[in-house]
């Protein structure tokens, strides 16, 4: 005879989703703060040519923001898609997939991003 507790014990949370739902909000508020300063940086840089943007792409603070918010910015994709993934995808074999294949191709758009910065702001 099993009680009830004993029956769900072991499938309730794994004590990941408060740090994930924590992890999400960083990402935004981050997300939120250097979007704001491209908004502003490009808005002041309206009508300047190439050679301009590649000055500015060289300039250390400037690649390092940009570096923080690419990775900010795939990260939280990352942590939504996860998310959209696990509640909607029920089939395990799938929602395994999904997730691999999520994850794959996020680290490979942010790998480029991150490649194509630096490309930039040692002068390539």
């Amino acid at each position: 005879m099993r009680t009830a507790i004993r029956q769900v014990r072991g499938l309730g949370a794994a004590r990941e989703g408060v740090g994930h739902w924590k992890l999400q909000r960083l990402t935004a508020i981050a997300n939120a703060i250097l979007i704001l300063w491209f908004i502003v940086t490009a808005i002041g840089m309206a009508g300047e040519d190439y050679l301009a943007w590649r000055a500015w792409f060289a300039h250390p603070l400037a690649a390092a923001m940009m570096l923080l918010l690419v990775v900010s910015t795939f990260w939280h994709a990352r942590l939504g898609v996860q998310v959209v993934i696990e509640d909607y995808v029920h089939h395990e074999g799938v929602k395994v997939a999904a997730l691999t294949a999520t994850t794959l191709v996020i680290f490979a758009l942010g790998t480029v991003c991150v490649v194509s910065i630096l490309k930039l702001a040692a002068g390539g």
